[in-house]
């Protein structure tokens, strides 16, 4: 699965701007990448529910088993799971009425793809989250950094 060359920089800032996200993909022993966007998403503010089929607790936050039993439910869904979870994922967002998905890089497939696109949900795929999250640090503000240099960054993620 390649990054989306048709993502547009409203489809992202839209995602960006949703403050309750569902994260499905982070683990109990906080080794995976998920932890990391999970740990990112909660410095900078956002309301985040990691969604985990056994886990009570992650980062500090409490679970839900599945997006349907998430209480007031969530603007929208960040997966990083291994791409075989994804398409089940995006199934239940759209079934939840979860409207956006963000399949970070590695966790698409193109069933997940087309099953979004049949549920009229908003997708963005193939592209890091932390690209365009706002004070982010280390790698990911070098390569933002780089990003906006080679005008790959969208203006409104570039300003921020």
């Amino acid at each position: 699965m390649s990054r989306d060359p048709s993502v547009t920089s409203d489809l992202v800032r839209d995602f960006v701007a949703q403050k309750r996200l569902a994260l499905a993909g982070a683990s109990r022993s906080g080794k995976k990448f998920g932890n990391v966007i999970l740990r990112e998403l909660k410095e900078r503010g956002y309301d985040v529910v990691p969604v985990h089929p056994v886990a009570v607790e992650l980062e500090g936050l409490a679970c839900a088993r599945s997006l349907a039993a998430i209480e007031g439910g969530v603007d929208g869904l960040v997966v990083v799971t291994p791409p075989v979870e994804a398409a089940r994922l995006v199934a239940e967002a759209a079934a939840a009425g979860v409207r956006r998905v963000w399949l970070q890089q590695g966790a698409g497939s193109d069933e997940a793809v087309r099953i979004a696109r049949q549920n009229g949900l908003s997708l963005v795929h193939g592209h890091c989250l932390l690209m365009f999250l706002t004070g982010v640090s280390g790698f990911h503000r070098f390569h933002r950094g780089l990003w906006r240099l080679l005008g790959k960054l969208p203006v409104e993620a570039a300003r921020a």
